[in-house]
């Protein structure tokens, strides 16, 4: 039993059970025994890899996107780039390098990173502080970013990991879903009683079937409706990336532990632990707090169309053949349906009335 399991089954023992969202969030941000108080999780020493891992194409293309979004704001003299769980800095390191195309953009940006491991800011720090004439800012959440200037955010595998509620339909009546503590003292899921944070859920949700379980991230929806608020305000655009739907997904809540599923209430603190995103939910926060939203769209699609065949084609021309096989497996893994091409998607959040940008047209 880990640590933080053995803190856990203590604090059910004298408080009761635990929402999913909370066990979540003591699982990933525990102050001494959360997942990402660890070393890092990266790569594959560690438990996943992202997209940036994978190719650089993925973080210059996401550049160029910026530089596009900077043009056609008018080119404003203050950016507030941002990045929401940044990983080691590898997405905002080759974004940067794309971007030097600009250079009144590199200027003109000041790089916020909302990152909470202790270890992976240092990555970042030893990355990106040597590309910036201005060191980049750390925070603990996108209130602390300043709201002068324009902002341009990227989310990329960040929305995954906020904590969800999830609901039971049972005998007609909502339970929340909980964790408790079974007769052997280990964790273990039950339901709460009837009607337990019924606020939580929208009176005209459509209940699934008996039995039937549904997500809801409070988190997420608060998280854009602020994204977009600032959008409004102050102008600028944001890309979401991530894996999910576009609606709920049932019980996707899921851990990951050196690249392989994990029992979700198996040594928590060891291991990722994750649920899909409602891109639906999160776009329709988005828009009610008044900015225009586009997509989601397949991440394959998306990259496509914001050109990754043509910088393949470019770093291939100076590769090794070696090195060409790795960015052809790059692109596939990255845009393939059978790959990360159709289960992560992109939406991005712009103010109204300006047109769809790179990729969602």
């Amino acid at each position: 039993m880990s640590t933080l399991e053995q803190a856990l089954v203590r604090r059910i023992r004298i408080a009761g059970p635990l929402t999913v969202a909370d066990y979540m969030a003591e699982v990933l941000l525990h102050p001494a025994h959360g997942y990402y108080r660890r070393g890092d999780p990266l790569g594959a020493a560690g438990d996943f890899t992202t997209a940036p891992e994978i190719s650089q194409m993925f973080g210059e293309l996401i550049g160029l996107w910026c530089v596009d979004q900077w043009m056609r704001l008018g080119e404003p003299p203050l950016v507030r780039l941002v990045e929401l769980g940044p990983g080691r800095g590898s997405l905002m390191a080759d974004a940067l390098r794309a971007a030097r195309l600009r250079p009144g953009l590199l200027a003109a940006l000041r790089l916020h990173l909302v990152e909470s491991s202790p270890v992976l800011r240092e990555c970042q720090a030893r990355l990106l502080c040597p590309m910036l004439a201005v060191a980049p800012e750390w925070h603990d959440g996108f209130a602390e970013v300043p709201a002068d200037g324009v902002l341009l955010l990227i989310a990329n595998e960040f929305f995954d990991a906020l904590p969800v509620h999830q609901f039971v339909r049972r005998a007609g009546a909502w339970h929340e879903r909980m964790v408790t503590v079974d007769e052997s003292d280990h964790l273990a899921f039950a339901l709460g009683p009837p009607g337990t944070a019924l606020a939580l859920l929208s009176p005209d949700r459509r209940p699934p079937p008996e039995g039937g379980l549904i997500e809801i991230c409070p988190a997420g929806l608060s998280l854009a409706a602020a994204i977009a608020r600032r959008i409004v305000a102050g102008g600028g655009a944001a890309l979401i990336i991530d894996y999910g739907d576009d609606g709920a997904a049932g019980d996707s809540l899921q851990a990951v532990s050196r690249h392989a599923p994990h029992p979700p209430l198996a040594e928590p603190g060891s291991a990722d632990l994750t649920a899909h995103v409602d891109f639906g939910a999160l776009a329709g926060a988005a828009a009610t707090a008044g900015a225009a939203v586009h997509g989601p769209v397949a991440q394959g699609d998306f990259l496509q169309r914001i050109g990754i065949a043509a910088r393949a084609a470019t770093l291939a021309e100076r590769a090794t053949p070696a090195e060409r096989a790795a960015i052809a497996a790059a692109r596939q893994r990255l845009c393939d349906p059978g790959e990360m091409g159709t289960l992560f998607k992109a939406m991005a959040i712009v103010g109204v009335g300006a047109p769809a940008p790179p990729g969602f047209a």
